[in-house]
């Protein structure tokens, strides 16, 4: 049976960034995602760029994606009683050895790759609105 991979945000104190810290062959793929509104933020961009730069380091896949609140209803409510979310930096890790079984992660890291081919290092999707 296929287990799902799972989403960590990656905010620099967190816990599972101090765990990807410890394990990055785990971490299969990094959304890195933002609104327009988000681009002024300097903050926002300079962890962005510490994230790619250990993202790079370690052969994890980027992904820029913007659309927050699609992104919001694509990953459904928080548990009750969990923290707050930070969507703008997400990890994504899988616990199995063959990290790319996942058809749907297979198809990310082959659009990944593709556009490392065409000089595009980080990519971008826009979520669409339903």
């Amino acid at each position: 049976m296929e287990h799902p991979p799972h989403l960590h945000p990656s905010c620099p104190g967190s816990p599972n960034a101090a765990a990807a810290r410890r394990d990055p062959d785990s971490v299969v793929l990094c959304l890195l995602a933002t609104d327009e509104e988000d681009e002024g933020d300097i903050a926002l961009q300079i962890h962005f760029t510490l994230i790619q730069a250990f993202c790079c380091d370690n052969d994890i896949h980027i992904l820029r994606v913007s659309g927050m609140q699609r992104l919001a209803a694509l990953l459904g409510e928080p548990q009750p009683g969990a923290e707050p979310r930070d969507l703008h930096c997400l990890l994504v890790t899988n616990p199995h050895t063959d990290a790319w079984k996942s058809q749907g992660l297979a198809e990310v890291a082959s659009y990944c790759a593709e556009s490392r081919d065409r000089n595009q290092w980080v990519p971008c999707v826009a979520l669409q609105e339903r």
